[in-house]
Formats: C-alpha cells, sequence, structure tokens
C-alpha cells in the first residue's frame, strides 16, 4: 500500500480495566506514557493531540483533547476533542490520521479514558427530550441497553437458529482468552453450565453475557511513514494502520429491523463491495475496500462484543461466513486461539467492560500488540492482517485495518 495512505503505530499504551473511581484523566495519562515510552518519544515531540470524549465526566470529559494536553503540558501542540458515543476512539484516530496524512503533522497522540458510574449507563442531561431517542427508549419502552441487546438475540434465535448454548460459548471462549491478559478487567475462565447458571438480566441474555460499565484508558502515538522509517529498528516490526472507516449506513441497506429506539442497532451496510466467500458489506467493508484486502486475508478481529450474542453478528458483518453461519464458525473453533481467524484474543467487552472513548483504541492497542507478537498469552500466531468493529450511536460505524 502507499506510504500517501497509511500512517504507522509508534506507540500504544493501556491502564488497566476496573471500576476503580478515580478522575479520567488519571487513567489516560497512564496510558499516554506508556504509548511514549513504546514509541522512544517525549511529550514536546507530539504535534498533534486528538481526544477522545466522555461526556459522564463533566467540561473537561466534553474537551479531552484539551483536558490531557493541559495535564501534560501546554507546549503549542494542536488539538481537538471527537464524540462518536462508543465510537468515538475510532473518529479521534480518524482525525488523527487525516491531519498526518494531509501534512499537518509528524507525530499524533490519541487518547481516550472514561470514569464510568454504577450500573447500567442512562441518557445524560435532565428534564424531557422528546426528540432524543436515547431518551424516549428509556422513558418510552424502559429499554436499558441489555433490553435492546437481548432483542438481537432474540432476533438471531428466530431468524438461524442460534441457542442459550452458543451464547455462552462465546462467553467461555472470551474468558479463556482474557486469562492472561494484564489489562482485562475479569480474569477467570468459566464454564457453559456456569453461564447458563447465572442470573437472566434480560431474556435470553445473563449476567456473564452482558458486558460491564468499566474505567480504564487507551493511546496510540501516530506517525507519518516517513517520520517512522527515522526510527527503524526501534520499533520492529513496524505495524501500520492501512484504513479507517467511520461510516454511516447507506439507504437501502440499513437493517434497522426494529424502532430506531435501539440506537446501536443501525450497521452500516452496504459501504462498499468486497469479494468473499458468504460476505455481505457492512461498516468493514469501507476499511478492506481503502486497503485493498478481504475478510480471507484476516488473522484477527477486535469486535464489539456488548452482548455475547452480538459477537456472533459481527462474524457475519465483517465478512468471515455468511448470514447463519456463526454458530458453525465458533464451534468448529474457527474463532478461537488456535483458529483460522481467533476473535477478540484480548478477552473483548467481556473481559473489559465498556469504557466508552478508550474502547475503540484499546482494540487497536490490543491489535498492534498482536502484530507485533507481543501479545503474551494471548498471541495470535505469525498475525499479519488485524481488523477491529465498532459501533456507537445513531449509526457512527467504525472499523481500522492494521498489518504489519
Amino acid at each position: 500500500m502507499p506510504d500517501d495512505k497509511r500512517i504507522a503505530v509508534l506507540g500504544a499504551g493501556m491502564h488497566p480495566w476496573g471500576k476503580w473511581g478515580r478522575p479520567f484523566v488519571e487513567y489516560g495519562m497512564a496510558a499516554v506514557h506508556d504509548a511514549l515510552d513504546d514509541a522512544g518519544l517525549t511529550w514536546r515531540d507530539i504535534e498533534f493531540v486528538s481526544g477522545a470524549d466522555t461526556i459522564r465526566n463533566g467540561y473537561p470529559g466534553f474537551v479531552a483533547g484539551a483536558t490531557f494536553a493541559q495535564a501534560l503540558g501546554w507546549t503549542g501542540a494542536r488539538v481537538s476533542s471527537s464524540y462518536a458515543a462508543c465510537a468515538s476512539g475510532a473518529a479521534a484516530i480518524g482525525n488523527a490520521r487525516a491531519q498526518i496524512l494531509a501534512g499537518l503533522c509528524d507525530v499524533a497522540l490519541v487518547v481516550g479514558a472514561d470514569t464510568t458510574p454504577k450500573g447500567f449507563f442512562a441518557p445524560v442531561g435532565g428534564g424531557e427530550r422528546k426528540d432524543d431517542p436515547d431518551w424516549l427508549r428509556f422513558h418510552l419502552m424502559g429499554a436499558t441497553n441489555p433490553a435492546y441487546f437481548a432483542l438481537y438475540a432474540r432476533r438471531r434465535m428466530d431468524r438461524f437458529g442460534a441457542t442459550e448454548e452458543d451464547f455462552a460459548l462465546v462467553k467461555v471462549k472470551n474468558a479463556r482468552h482474557g486469562l492472561a491478559n494484564p489489562y482485562a478487567r475479569y480474569r477467570g475462565e468459566v464454564t457453559v453450565d456456569e453461564v447458563l447458571a447465572s442470573p437472566m438480566v434480560a431474556d435470553p441474555l445473563r449476567l456473564l453475557e452482558i458486558c460491564a460499565t468499566s474505567d480504564g484508558g487507551a493511546a496510540l502515538v501516530l506517525t507519518s511513514m516517513e517520520f517512522a522509517r527515522r526510527f527503524a529498528g526501534r520499533v520492529d516490526p513496524l505495524v501500520t494502520i492501512d484504513a479507517v472507516s467511520t461510516v454511516t449506513p447507506s439507504f437501502p441497506n440499513t437493517v434497522i429491523e426494529m424502532p430506531n429506539f435501539s440506537t446501536d442497532s443501525a450497521v452500516a451496510f452496504g459501504a462498499g463491495e468486497v469479494s468473499g466467500a458468504g460476505f455481505r458489506p457492512s461498516i468493514t467493508a469501507a476499511a478492506y475496500a481503502e486497503a485493498g484486502i478481504g475478510p480471507d486475508d484476516l488473522d484477527l478481529a477486535e469486535v464489539y462484543d456488548l452482548s455475547a450474542a452480538l459477537e456472533l453478528d459481527w462474524y457475519e458483518d465483517i465478512g468471515l461466513c455468511g448470514e447463519g453461519e456463526a454458530e458453525k464458525l465458533l464451534r468448529d473453533g474457527v474463532t478461537s486461539l488456535g483458529g483460522r481467524v481467533p476473535v477478540n484474543p484480548s478477552g473483548g467487552l467481556s473481559c473489559f467492560g465498556e469504557a466508552i472513548p478508550a474502547q475503540a483504541i484499546a482494540q487497536v492497542c490490543e491489535s498492534v500488540w498482536q502484530l507485533r507478537g507481543t501479545a503474551t498469552g494471548h498471541q495470535v500466531e505469525g498475525a499479519r492482517v488485524a481488523v477491529t468493529a465498532n459501533q456507537g450511536l445513531f449509526g457512527h460505524g467504525s472499523s481500522v485495518l492494521l498489518t504489519r
């Protein structure tokens, strides 16, 4: 791929996920320092700061780029702050990438961090907002996030014959993957029987099949290819971002098969055409097209498993199989470590939980470590191509494609 279309990842850093109850800036700063150390650079080398916003941590969260720049020390660096719900981190990566490819900077820092409240996420802001679908789904339908995760699970059961055991097997797989991940919040194996014995939250989804809300942070140091080559040998192998897709659904293939109260449901189909067995275009299609590769080239994927059932939908959305074939892929071990295309080798949100502005960045961090061969204990052997997929409110699709 030509250098004018890709950027290099020189540094990646994370703060462990958990429920620490400390200021979000603390998590972000820890991740930034790790990313800078990983890149062998200092704060003064950064020319552009791209922050992913958190909307539950006051005004500093709304201007996260400037908040982190201030915490690190004013140097005159350019700055931006991005909010795209769960896709905020990918939007921040996209901003940094655009600055680098436009020649406006050589070195950019991307950072996102969150401190989350106890319990499920609720709409932000007070008063009545009858034109806000997120507010309406809570107040008119009583639909917390797990309620519409469950609607998607039921849809999969009705359309494709998925079973509760299939969903439990996703959790078992991801729990096994996350065992050796030092950044994961939940690190313990579970059995199918233990998953199915956990309390029912929103039928058919049980407690162990729904991701938690978490605190955490993640950061990346991104550079132009020309800059990265000056550091040849310091970061080996060099991992590059070859495509970033931040797309909306395209009519008529919006696939919203339930009311728009289900605000994460607008999977962005029809974003491009890529050949592959059973592939249906999704948010990853634009990334595949831009990078000139397809699903058959993948070695691993990090996807947005808000529920164990939703991970199965992603297998089809990113082109690993055709509709209704995900359960067989799972049961055949294709998406497990040691399989053809491990999915969520990090353990996914199942092991991390949601730290909203950090999670799309964390997916890229994990992909970088996998492609470098440094993901000790959960390494995908020989990995050369990785894709991430994430979805934010109201059709904020995001996908990042990385190679080495």
